[in-house]
């Protein structure tokens, strides 16, 4: 292990074989840790991030300053106590938070990888990330969360490795990518690899950075975090500072300012290549088709307790694709518990402070852990 930056990294010496046919090792994966794991090492969560997270769950992301994606989830007495609770979170392969990404090195280039670096899949991060367990000496985990692609990690990772979690929270998730949501993906790739300064991916080598393209991307995929009467409700047809239309292009409504903001900042934080990769991956995802066509076979082998979250207002991930992995856990019997939560902010509820997802959250561990 190295620590460069603020960012802890663990180097996987063994092999992994790819998903695409090809095989990597040496590869670095980042990583980060809240909380004490205890003598028995049974308290440990991993959790898995979003499209646009990173290892930096709480407290104060050291490299860009902000609070961590989970601030009002993770934390001292919060809904995931780190007083209590060993978390682990790693920056997910494809990323650009120091893991194996696009932005690496190509050791035989000298330059960065950019799209010759390999295509990866969920099951390919997963598989990734489990060296974690034994770089911490953990035999199981006591559960594994994540919403969103962070949810599909979850399933893929009980499904590969149905003993080594005790408890399983897949959050605002779906087993498949819909063609809605490829569509969308596709949208944000098509800004970004429409970008001129894109430079089919070797824009590093050529001092460049596909800045409008990644915005646009991030904007597109923005809309569809929210939820229409959430922003309704924010925004409505509010104008930009002005009492009248400019009659321009510029930004006349509120909605289009905090859009152009979410774009510009973004860019800041995060790789073009990197998006490109990581949306690819979540558009590759299908659980049921890893086991010809039935979902429940993916759940078949393991003895772990599930509890499935869902939002009212996500129609990224509606509630009956959440839904649909209960229906295949009941039907072999699983310890399956499922609960939709009234909110109004769309997808993103499970970032935001939503009282009621976080004590469902919060009440699910605690009470499992008195049973451990």
């Amino acid at each position: 292990m190295n620590t460069e930056n603020n960012v802890k990294t663990l180097i996987v010496k063994k092999p992994l074989k790819l998903d695409c046919g090809k095989t990597i090792n040496e590869f670095p994966i980042a990583y980060e840790t809240y909380g004490s794991l205890n003598e028995k090492k049974d308290n440990a969560i991993l959790v898995f991030h979003a499209l646009t997270g990173d290892q930096f769950v709480t407290g104060q992301n050291p490299i860009t300053k902000k609070d961590g994606w989970w601030s009002y989830a993770v934390g001292p007495d919060k809904a995931i106590d780190t007083k209590k609770y060993f978390v682990i979170c790693a920056n997910v392969m494809g990323g650009c938070m120091g893991s194996f990404g696009p932005s690496h090195e190509d050791p035989n280039t000298g330059t960065a990888f950019g799209t010759n670096f390999p295509v990866i899949t969920i099951n390919d991060m997963v598989n990734a990330q489990y060296n974690l367990l034994d770089h911490f000496g953990i035999d199981k985990l006591f559960s594994i969360a994540g919403g969103s692609m962070g949810g599909m990690q979850v399933l893929q990772f009980i499904s590969n490795f149905p003993d080594k979690a005790k408890t399983v929270i897949p959050i605002a998730c779906t087993s498949s990518h819909s063609a809605q949501n490829i569509a969308f993906n596709e949208l944000g790739r098509q800004a970004i690899t429409a970008d001129s300064n894109w430079k089919d991916g070797d824009y590093s080598s050529k001092n460049t950075i596909p800045n409008k393209g990644l915005a646009v991307a991030r904007m597109a995929a923005h809309i569809t975090y929210l939820s229409k009467k959430g922003l309704q409700e924010k925004f409505g047809r509010k104008l930009q500072e002005r009492e009248d239309l400019k009659f321009g292009f510029d930004a006349d409504f509120q909605i289009e300012s905090y859009l152009r903001y979410q774009g510009s900042v973004f860019v800041d934080r995060f790789d073009a290549n990197s998006y490109l990769y990581i949306t690819r991956a979540m558009d590759y995802f299908d659980l049921a088709k890893q086991f010809k066509g039935n979902l429940s076979d993916a759940f078949r082998a393991t003895k772990a307790k599930f509890f499935i979250i869902s939002f009212t207002s996500d129609w990224l991930y509606p509630t009956q694709e959440n839904k649909d992995i209960v229906i295949a856990l009941n039907s072999i019997g699983a310890n399956v518990g499922f609960v939709e939560i009234e909110s109004d902010k769309g997808h993103d509820s499970f970032l935001l402070n939503v009282p009621d997802f976080l004590s469902a959250l919060k009440n699910f561990l605690d009470k499992s852990y008195t049973e451990n």
